[in-house]
């Protein structure tokens, strides 16, 4: 699969605007991605990823489809990037999203 980088950076940031203050916690769209069609079968929302045998390294962090990750892989995104990484999973997804943002449009947080 390919992303448009630039593409779904705007899109993040026009969804935060739209979102308004999430308290610290991931929205549902964030906890349960809306999945891409599946190449094989033609099924809508079933290309999940298999990220269960991947090791944490080799996660595509820039993937719109975060929710899918478990508790312990993004513990360790959160890690890497020093963030408090405890919490509920949908607290862990936000402030994923939230510094994976702050990483590409550094001057949003600087308003």
């Amino acid at each position: 699969m390919r992303l448009d980088l630039e593409e779904k950076v705007a899109e993040l940031q026009e969804f935060i605007g739209r979102e308004g203050d999430m308290r610290d916690r991931a929205p549902d769209a964030w906890v349960n991605p809306q999945l891409p069609k599946c190449s094989q079968c033609g099924k809508e929302n079933s290309a999940k990823p298999i990220l269960g045998s991947t090791k944490k390294r080799e996660i595509n962090w820039l993937s719109q489809m975060l929710g899918c990750c478990t508790l312990n892989q993004l513990r360790y995104f959160c890690k890497h990037a020093q963030v408090h990484r405890t919490g509920a999973k949908n607290r862990l997804l936000y402030h994923t999203y939230m510094n994976l943002l702050k990483q590409f449009v550094p001057e949003w947080f600087h308003a």
